[in-house]
């Protein structure tokens, strides 16, 4: 077993020279004989066991067999301890789902930190009930193809074993284990997959696992080969504007919606929902946790929800321009739009950028009234990520002097009795 298991980790590309490992240690078998057979391999390993206090003195055993382990074998162990009942109660998750959030939060700030691979005793058999438990979730081939050997800084050496193979291995070699009591508690869906579901396919087909196994394989191949092709499909119709990330509604279907809006946290039933509303008015929003979507007339546009105002935003520039001639406005050489020459006296300083605000209004250049800047947006035909991201320049008073790229207010244009011009740029 030695040699298969440091022929897997060369043909799968796990471990480098030099790579300093974590291994996560439960005390259990599988886990117990991943830390043997990389420290028999001579890699540089540490342990890091979570006693998360689910089963009373059973998890404060564990906890002392894999102390007195590592001491014995002169390994160096990190030990968290969770409060994980606290954990379900304030997050309503389940006690399977909390000890999973807090075991990987706690591996993730240790691997992130020191760039350890982090190595986890998953098997053939964890493999098999992986799939299944997707497969009851409907996960399409992202979920189907279960786990993979390597995932970024997370390898799993043991992937290609069986429990039965991992155990006759401890058996034969000595190595001791501690049995978690809950493994048999069929209350578990995992545990209700490998006691009840597994023997029924054993008994029906003898090679039941490894048929599956070669059917898991299969669906990573195929998802590597959709994922490329919908990366090069995406690249063709998606739009990338600094933060703003739109594509045209025309190009939408189901499947094609949910992938490109995945990585920005909508859920599934968020993608039903938005796809049936591709037709209704302009202006539809959806929100995942960081970013916000809106349906526009011709695209759907997705942008992060944050914007923040700034009392000097980078990308804009001051001068000061003295008035040589009583003709100030000969002096309005420019129409660019991300350039404001503006009457200095009548600037009240400090001057403050900021993001629009429902009822803000301002006098446009060229116009006697006031307008609302929403109504301007609309006028011209502003998205709403255009209009959360335009910035508009006020003075100290909190009068709007300029809707930054676009229109001055017209009290503080330059006139033939200017003095002083303010030129202020925005960009480069």
């Amino acid at each position: 077993m030695l040699t298969k298991f440091q022929n897997y980790i060369t043909e799968q590309h796990l471990i480098n020279k030099g790579d300093r490992i974590l291994v996560a240690l439960s005390g259990g078998v599988d886990s117990m004989v991943l830390a043997e057979l990389l420290r028999q391999c001579g890699y540089n390993i540490t342990f890091a066991h979570c006693n998360f206090h689910l089963r009373g003195k059973e998890s404060d055993g564990d906890e002392q067999f894999v102390r007195e382990y590592a001491e014995r074998v002169g390994v160096k162990l990190f030990v968290r301890q969770f409060d994980t009942l606290e954990y379900v109660e304030t997050q309503k998750v389940s006690v399977e789902m909390a000890a999973r959030e807090l075991r990987y939060a706690w591996f993730n700030d240790m691997i992130n930190a020191s760039g350890q691979l982090l190595a986890l005793a998953h098997h053939a058999d964890d493999q098999i009930e992986t799939f299944f438990i997707n497969l009851m979730r409907g996960s399409g081939i992202k979920g189907l193809k279960a786990m993979q050997p390597c995932n970024g800084l997370y390898i799993r050496p043991l992937l290609w074993a069986s429990r039965e193979e991992i155990k006759q291995f401890a058996i034969e070699n000595g190595i001791q284990w501690r049995e978690d009591s809950t493994n048999n508690d069929t209350v578990y869906l995992r545990n209700k997959i490998r006691h009840d579901l597994m023997p029924v396919f054993d008994s029906i087909k003898p090679e039941a696992r490894e048929k599956i196994l070669e059917s898991v394989n299969h669906l990573a191949s195929e998802n590597q080969l959709y994922r490329e092709l919908l990366k090069e499909k995406l690249s063709q119709i998606e739009t990338v504007d600094g933060v703003l990330h739109s594509i045209p509604k025309r190009h939408f279907d189901r499947q094609l919606l949910f992938e490109w809006l995945r990585p920005f946290g909508f859920s599934f039933s968020q993608c039903e929902s938005i796809l049936s509303s591709l037709d209704s008015e302009p202006g539809k929003e959806f929100y995942s946790t960081n970013y916000q979507l809106v349906i526009e007339k011709n695209t759907i546009d997705i942008f992060p929800i944050e914007l923040t105002d700034n009392l000097l935003t980078p990308g804009l520039s001051y001068s000061k321009l003295p008035v040589r001639t009583t003709h100030a406005l000969s002096l309005l050489i420019t129409d660019n739009p991300n350039i404001a020459q503006l009457d200095f006296d009548k600037l009240k300083f400090p001057l403050r950028v900021r993001h629009w605000w429902h009822g803000d209004r301002f006098h446009p250049l060229g116009l006697k009234g006031t307008k609302l800047v929403s109504d301007f947006f609309n006028d011209n035909g502003f998205t709403t990520f255009q209009k959360r991201n335009t910035q508009i320049l006020t003075d100290a008073e909190g009068e709007i002097v300029w809707i930054v790229g676009h229109r001055i207010d017209d009290r503080f244009k330059i006139t033939d009795k200017t003095k002083t011009i303010y030129e202020i740029k925005f960009g480069d």
